[in-house]
C-alpha cells in the first residue's frame, strides 16, 4: 500500500527534486524508443502519432480539430502544421461541420486509419518492452494512476 504524504511532510528537498528528475529522465528515455521505433517505421513524429491515436479513438475516427489541438496540447500554429502534413500524407482530411459553419473536424482517412493501427500497434509493443517488462502490470497500472492523478490535479480549470 502506498505511504501519503502531505505537502507539509519532511520530504528534504534534495530528495523531492530527485524523485521529479527521475521521473523525466524515465520518461525521456522511454519516450526516445518510442519515438525511434515510431519514426523508423512510419515516418511520423511523435505529434503526429499523437493525433493519429486521438483520431483513432474517437467516435467515426473524427475530432474538432479545436479540441484535438487542445488535447494535444499544440499551439493552435504548431497544430496547424501537424495536420497539413498529415493531410498532405493522406492520413486525415479535414471536414466541415454540417451544423456549425466555425467548427472543422480533422478525420482518419482509410489510409490514416490503417497507419494508426499499425502505428498504435508498434507502440504497444515497444511500451511492453521498455515500461511493462521492467515494471510489470502492477507498477504500469500504478505509474499509470500516478500520472492521471498529476494530470487532474495540474490541469488548467476550463
Amino acid at each position: 500500500m502506498n505511504e501519503a504524504i502531505s505537502p507539509d511532510s519532511a520530504v528534504d528537498d534534495d530528495e523531492i527534486v530527485t524523485w521529479w528528475g527521475l521521473v523525466i529522465e524515465g520518461y525521456h528515455l522511454t519516450a526516445a524508443k518510442l519515438a525511434s521505433a515510431i519514426m523508423d517505421g512510419y515516418g511520423l513524429p511523435m505529434a503526429s502519432l499523437d493525433i493519429l491515436l486521438r483520431l483513432v479513438r474517437s467516435p467515426d475516427n473524427r475530432m474538432p480539430m479545436t479540441k484535438l489541438a487542445r488535447e494535444a496540447a499544440l499551439s493552435s500554429g504548431g497544430f496547424t502544421k501537424v495536420a497539413d502534413r498529415l493531410a498532405k500524407a493522406g492520413l486525415i482530411r479535414r471536414v466541415p461541420s454540417e451544423t456549425d459553419r466555425r467548427v472543422t473536424f480533422a478525420e482518419l482517412t482509410d489510409h490514416g486509419l490503417d497507419v494508426a493501427d499499425r502505428a498504435r500497434a508498434t507502440s504497444a509493443q515497444v511500451l511492453r518492452e521498455h515500461v511493462l517488462a521492467p515494471l510489470g502490470g502492477k507498477d504500469s497500472r500504478a505509474l499509470a494512476e500516478a500520472m492521471r492523478t498529476l494530470r487532474e490535479a495540474n490541469s488548467p480549470e476550463d
